[in-house]
């Protein structure tokens, strides 16, 4: 429990980010925001690149990243770090190749790109998949990690106190539209971050340092969980070879074709903007395994060290062993490491990991349902009702959502379990993206038996592996069956292609790059923005980062 004072610091900020979130959307272009649907879905296309990239950050990064990479942090060290870290090369992708036919082609989802570029069949398979993601990965799962800490924390029912910020955030998203979610991130994103540091600083100066953590480890014998990348048959489940073949496959999908992340880029100002927002949201992506990763790794330094007690985490299993719970490593530094008034502080933190994920995806939700599903089949649907649909949906999702945790909750690591999902979903996705843009003949043909095979492949190896654990599918690491996965969508989408040639027209003619340079010779802008310099400095700091962690 955790004292008055803090718990005061948390409603201050939950009132602030509420009342932020309704004037920035209300106050747009003097109120209008509510009868125009490209101002509520798109903000009217004015964003900037720092507030783009904050905003890409601040929606992938949620509540479920600081309780669950802190979780993997003390079990494993820094090898989940990974999922942070490869997104910058993802983000690259996306700047590079992705943002200037999503800008150009002037869509307002990404299903409405699939049906440019294929036809109405795929677009209404994304758009499945894109809701049923959103409710899922983005609100469900983070609304699940807040719940835990805040029941932890406050001794509030889990289902209550979740149910109750959920709909605080739902008044301004669902209200407010896209702008007013772009501008509470960008707040969320500073304060977020400002409470990681606060945590982190507190575990390093606990422990002692750098060289203290290196003893202990040594003493512990498990040096190992300083390393990003591991051999082949070390037992974590994640060799190096299935983080640089597994990864991209997840991150192509989750950052170039998710329309709760690319929806912050559609509505960028103009190309420029949205390629170097992604590209700022790269650099940020830097900071997550020190200030989210490491002080898990530094709360198990802690505790071998006898400075961090376990007890309040720890019960006894069938056998009479004492087991950790590791899903509460978080909420213990919280109550153990910090004074009064720094407890609100990161509290807050974590309100605004998941009040920016749930908003950012209520958005996208209220997005595609209004411009996929409803303006698709009532083309003279008024503004204002597009805006309406969009609102009810949202609340909707929302209910879904609160409805999913108690069965989201049986995955002993939140953030795997949250992977594991996105492994199975992905593929096929990443797959018709992939060649649409790249490949002249990728066929509409070919990319719905992609997207239809291939989402039944990952869901009944998705099953099989739960349902029998010991099989041989189940013990493929998730990493890997995405790889596997991704190489037979592609091997059914060239194979269909060839049996079923492509017939463009002459809008799909020009969504597809006819050399891999072409993208590169669009226009930049100059010195330090130039998104060319930008993406070769990204490649070369991440570099040297798995160097220095290899």
């Amino acid at each position: 429990m955790i004292s008055t004072f803090d718990i005061i610091i948390s409603a201050i900020y939950i009132i602030c980010m509420v009342t932020v979130g309704l004037w920035a959307g209300l106050s747009h272009k003097k109120g209008t925001v509510a009868a125009d649907s490209s101002a509520y879905f798109l903000a009217s296309k004015s964003l900037r690149w720092p507030m783009i990239g904050l905003a890409l950050f601040a929606t992938n990064i949620s509540c479920i990243h600081l309780v669950s990479l802190a979780q993997s942090g003390f079990d494993s060290g820094l090898l989940n770090g990974n999922f942070e870290w490869m997104a910058a090369f993802t983000l690259i992708l996306l700047a590079l190749f992705f943002v200037p036919f999503y800008i150009k082609s002037g869509v307002p989802t990404l299903p409405v790109f699939m049906e440019k570029r294929y036809n109405n069949d795929c677009r209404d398979w994304l758009t499945i998949i894109s809701l049923v993601s959103a409710v899922v990965l983005h609100i469900a799962f983070s609304l699940l990690a807040g719940g835990i800490v805040i029941e932890s924390l406050f001794g509030v029912n889990m289902y209550v106190s979740v149910s109750l910020i959920a709909i605080l955030v739902a008044v301004y998203t669902i209200i407010g539209g896209l702008r007013a979610v772009v501008v509470t991130e960008s707040v969320q994103t500073v304060v977020l971050v400002a409470g990681a540091l606060v945590i982190s600083a507190a575990s390093w100066m606990k422990l002692g340092g750098w060289g203290v953590l290196v003893d202990t480890l040594q003493a512990a014998d498990s040096m190992d969980k300083l390393s990003m990348l591991r051999p082949a048959g070390d037992g974590s489940g994640m060799p190096w070879y299935a983080v640089f073949l597994g990864y991209p496959v997840l991150g192509i999908w989750y950052w170039c074709a998710d329309q709760t992340i690319v929806q912050r880029v559609l509505g960028a100002k103009d190309e420029n903007h949205a390629r170097v927002g992604a590209l700022f949201c790269g650099f940020i992506k830097i900071l997550p395994v020190f200030i989210f990763v490491l002080p898990g790794l530094l709360a198990y330094a802690l505790a071998e060290r006898g400075a961090l007690d376990l007890t309040a985490i720890t019960a006894m299993n069938g056998d009479g062993e004492a087991v950790v719970n590791s899903k509460g490593i978080y909420t213990l530094m919280i109550t153990q490491l910090l004074p009064t008034g720094l407890v609100g502080v990161v509290v807050a933190a974590l309100l605004s990991g998941l009040m920016s994920q749930v908003s950012g995806a209520l958005n996208s939700i209220a997005t595609l349902v209004s411009y996929d599903l409803v303006k698709r089949h009532r083309s003279d649907v008024s503004d204002s009702r597009l805006v309406w649909y969009g609102r009810w949906s949202a609340g909707g999702a929302l209910v879904v959502s609160i409805g999913l945790l108690p069965l989201l909750n049986q995955y002993e690591s939140l953030f795997i379990g949250l992977n594991d999902i996105i492994a199975h979903i992905a593929p096929p996705i990443t797959c018709v993206f992939l060649l649409g843009i790249f490949w002249k003949k990728a066929s509409a043909m070919a990319a719905k038996w992609t997207l239809w095979v291939g989402s039944l492949l990952g869901v009944t190896v998705y099953a099989c592996a739960k349902f029998s654990p010991h099989s041989v599918l189940g013990q493929v690491p998730f990493m890997m069956m995405a790889f596997y996965l991704f190489c037979a969508c592609v091997l059914i989408q060239v194979v269909l292609s060839l049996k079923y040639p492509a017939v463009h027209t002459p809008e799909s003619a020009g969504l597809y790059w006819k050399s891999p340079w072409e993208p590169l010779r669009r226009p930049a802008w100059r010195g330090l923005g130039n998104y060319k310099l930008l993406s070769a400095a990204l490649l070369l700091t991440m570099a040297v980062l798995y160097m220095f962690f290899y």
